[in-house]
C-alpha cells in the first residue's frame, strides 16, 4: 500500500478532497433562488405560486448536488494502491459504469456509462476508484470530449500504468429536447494512453473486452 497525503480521504463513504472553494460556498444561496425566480418570470409563469413557490429553493439545492464535483479533487481516490496481486498482470476493467452530467452549452443533462481500463505496471487500485474518477468530473459542467479525457489522463498521472483505455457512451439533452430534436442518438468518445494507443493488438483486446470490439 502506498502512502497518502493525510487529507486524502478513501473511505468509500467518507468526503472528497476540496480541490478549490465552490462558489456556492462564496455566493449567497439566496442569490441563486433569486435567479431561478427570474428565469421562472422570464418563462412565463408567476414564481409565487403555489406549485413554483418552493422551487427556487429545490433547483438551488439540486444545482449544488449536480455540480459538487467543483468541491473534488478526483485523482485523491487514486492515491491508495496495492501490490499484492499475486503477479497479476494483465488488463483491469469495468464496464458499463452510470454517470450523470450536464452540458456546458446548454446546462441540459447528460447520461450515460463509461468503460475505464487500465494495464498495471506493478500496481493496482480498488475497482470503486476508478468509478469515483468519472463521478467526480461528471458533476461539473462538461462536454463529453473534456470528459473523457479528464478521465483518462487522471488515471494515467496517478497510476502510470502501462496503458489507459477510456470509452464513454451518452445521450444528449441538448440533442434530444431541443434544437433538432433527435432522441436516443448516442455519442461515443474514447481516449488511449500507453500501450492502448500504440499497440495495435492491445487496443483491439481492450476494446473487445470492453464489447466494442
Amino acid at each position: 500500500m502506498t502512502d497518502r497525503p493525510p487529507s486524502a480521504i478513501d473511505d468509500d463513504d467518507g468526503p472528497l478532497e476540496s480541490l478549490s472553494t465552490p462558489a456556492f460556498d462564496t455566493i449567497p444561496q439566496a442569490e441563486a433562488e433569486e435567479a431561478v425566480r427570474t428565469l421562472i418570470r422570464w418563462t412565463g409563469d408567476d414564481p409565487s405560486r403555489e406549485g413554483l413557490l418552493d422551487t427556487p429553493k429545490r433547483v438551488a439545492k439540486a444545482w449544488r448536488e449536480y455540480t459538487r464535483g467543483y468541491a473534488e479533487d478526483p485523482g485523491v481516490h487514486l492515491y491508495r494502491t496495492f501490490a499484492e496481486v499475486g503477479g497479476y498482470d494483465e488488463i483491469v476493467i469495468l464496464r458499463d459504469i452510470p454517470f450523470q452530467s450536464h452540458c456546458e452549452h446548454h446546462m441540459a443533462p447528460i447520461i450515460g456509462k463509461g468503460h475505464i481500463a487500465y494495464l498495471p505496471k506493478n500496481r493496482v487500485v480498488g475497482i470503486s476508484k476508478l468509478a469515483r474518477v468519472l463521478h467526480g468530473y461528471a458533476r461539473r459542467l462538461q462536454v463529453q470530449e473534456r470528459l473523457t479525457a479528464e478521465v483518462a489522463d487522471c488515471i494515467q498521472q496517478h497510476l502510470e500504468p502501462l496503458g489507459v483505455a477510456v470509452v464513454i457512451e451518452a445521450t444528449h439533452a441538448c440533442m434530444s429536447a431541443r434544437g433538432v430534436m433527435t432522441p436516443g442518438v448516442v455519442m461515443t468518445t474514447s481516449r488511449m494512453l500507453g500501450v492502448f494507443r500504440d499497440d495495435h493488438s492491445s487496443r483491439t483486446e481492450v476494446l473487445r473486452l470492453m464489447g466494442k470490439g
